[in-house]
């Protein structure tokens, strides 16, 4: 693709996939006994790292980007499990189950160029009027 978005089928597929990883981790996280309150709070934390693009559209994209791989939240996982701490899996599980559902919603990855501009397709304003096979 010219703009770097994912269309069609392998975009409906990526927007299941993060359902799965949404559904997954919230699972998870009932599994763990942790408290729902503690899950309402922290599950638009990452949502901060907006403030980043106060500096401008690419330093924007560095931090949101950083902090909505699945990367951290699976590093914070797997330390969680190795050192047995539930409480430190539950705030990876709350992190993970925030990606997954800004997937499922369509709120991908940012390019540089613009907030709007996503790994899964333009958002916001700027949305694609152009239908795709």
């Amino acid at each position: 693709m010219p703009d770097g978005s994912v269309r069609g089928v392998p975009r409906v597929l990526l927007r299941i996939e993060g359902a799965g990883i949404f559904g997954g981790a919230l699972g998870a996280y009932v599994w763990l006994g942790q408290p729902w309150w503690m899950f309402a709070v922290l599950i638009l934390v990452p949502d901060l790292s907006m403030l980043g693009y106060a500096a401008g559209p690419r330093a924007g994209a560095v931090l949101y980007n950083a902090v909505h791989t699945l990367a951290g939240p699976l590093i914070a996982l797997g330390l969680a499990a190795g050192l047995h701490h539930p409480g430190l899996a539950g705030l990876a599980l709350i992190w993970l189950a925030h990606v997954g559902l800004d997937r499922m919603l369509g709120y991908g990855l940012k390019y540089g160029s613009g907030f709007g501009d996503t790994h899964l397709g333009a958002i916001g304003q700027r949305r694609e009027k152009v239908s795709t096979p």
